[in-house]
């Protein structure tokens, strides 16, 4: 019974330390000046904005599964240490790529450093 209440416990001081994080930073939209410099500099790249909401998107593709999914291994690992998750298809050598910041309803700073970021692990398998 100790132990089963010890672990409740450190599941639940888990969850509390985890939700207090992401509720303590304030997430804003780009400024116009952000879209204007930082978002065209992504735009150069090969993103695209999408016509249906807030969000910048663009595909990529490999030699092979084996490349792709290495790929997006590398790109997990990222968005996970910087809690920002992109939204993505795979389809063998194949990736497509969708960013948006949930917490603010658009394109945050959170988006343009993880593009970039997807970007420079991209050109590992070029």
């Amino acid at each position: 019974m100790f132990v089963m209440k010890l672990l409740v416990t450190a599941l639940l001081s888990s969850l509390l330390c985890h939700t207090t994080a992401l509720s303590v930073a304030k997430v804003c939209k780009l400024s116009d000046e952000q879209r204007s410099v930082d978002l065209a500099a992504i735009i150069e790249k090969g993103w695209k904005l999408q016509d249906d909401r807030d969000a910048i998107h663009k595909e990529f593709l490999f030699r092979d599964f084996n490349e792709a999914f290495g790929f997006m291994t590398r790109v997990a690992l990222r968005a996970d240490k910087v809690d920002h998750h992109p939204e993505w298809f795979n389809v063998y050598n194949k990736v497509n790529i969708t960013l948006s910041t949930h917490e603010c309803g658009g394109l945050s700073e959170k988006d343009i450093a993880l593009a970039k970021f997807i970007d420079g692990a991209a050109k590992v398998f070029e």
